[in-house]
């Protein structure tokens, strides 16, 4: 398949999740999100309506998978490429609100997503044909290690037929048996990648990155066309093509929840540089969504 053969699709791989997020009453509010499913939700509305924005996962074929399939389909997002597994469901993950910042527990360990990539022809299915398809660290570190090897080698043949393959490595400690074993799948993630958007942070508490100057170079060392580093409130640093620079994040006055300031900015940033935007426009898309969505509570809004 060559390039021009690509449909105008982006396709997310990854788990979907209930989220009970805090009220300001005390209760907490049901809803669904997951790190690629917020990315996706922030890409198709930027997008123009001739893209397809398509969520390739898997679920249970109890009622709340119902609930949160009708709710995906009702953003836009096509659900075509997610399973249904009898026996298994979604897992659920609550938000804790230390001021404006977020932890998290979860409720994931017989997640339906973690058997999304055991049928690898159904995976090749799924992938073919996409323009851009878009996995995260979560997406590999919750997957049983063949089948994450099944994807890596999947994602490289796309990229090699000419799609862009996009890699956020969200590092979750917790979900990674040791750091050897993150730091050498992610790195692997990395060389099948062309655009990778890692998060200081964790790159520096995984990788032990000093700046975010070398977290850029050590991903565009391992293979990666493009890479994006965001830095909290700090500058956005950026390399593509061998060009390297930075972008100033605009303050925002009152944060409320920080929660999917990171997938937003991925959905934002992602739609303008696959629709052309040069990438200093791109940064400024993704900072302006985040700016937005870190002023409500949930990770969609």
């Amino acid at each position: 398949m060559t390039t021009a053969e690509l449909s105008q699709t982006i396709l997310g791989i990854g788990e979907a999740m209930v989220e009970m997020s805090p009220q300001t009453d005390g209760s907490y509010q049901r809803g669904f999100a997951g790190d690629v499913l917020n990315a996706l939700w922030y890409a198709r509305k930027a997008l123009d309506e001739d893209w397809t924005v398509s969520f390739c996962s898997a679920v249970g074929q109890d009622p709340i998978s119902d609930d949160m399939l009708a709710f995906i389909s009702g953003g836009g997002i096509d659900c075509s490429a997610v399973r249904r597994i009898a026996g298994r469901s979604p897992g659920l993950y609550l938000i804790t609100l230390d001021g404006a910042e977020r932890s998290f527990t979860y409720w994931r360990s017989q997640s339906a997503a973690r058997s999304l990539a055991a049928d690898g022809d159904w995976l090749g299915a799924q992938m073919d044909a996409a323009r851009l398809i878009y996995v995260s660290g979560i997406t590999l570190a919750i997957l049983p290690e063949d089948d994450r090897a099944r994807l890596l080698t999947g994602l490289a043949a796309r990229r090699a037929a000419g799609a862009t393959v996009a890699l956020d490595p969200n590092i979750r400690p917790a979900l990674w048996p040791d750091k050897d074993t993150a730091r050498d799948v992610l790195t692997s993630a990395a060389t099948v990648s062309s655009i990778v958007l890692p998060s200081f942070d964790d790159e520096a508490a995984c990788f032990g990155d000093a700046t975010p100057e070398a977290t850029r170079a050590r991903y565009a060392g391992a293979g990666a066309e493009t890479v994006i580093v965001k830095n909290g409130p700090g500058a956005v640093l950026y390399l593509q093509d061998g060009q390297s620079g930075e972008a100033a994040s605009p303050p925002v006055a009152k944060p409320v929840d920080t929660t999917g300031a990171g997938d937003s900015f991925n959905g934002a940033c992602l739609a303008a540089l696959i629709s052309g935007e040069p990438i200093g426009r791109a940064i400024a898309a993704g900072q302006a969504c985040a700016a937005r969505v870190i002023q409500t509570r949930g990770a969609l809004i």
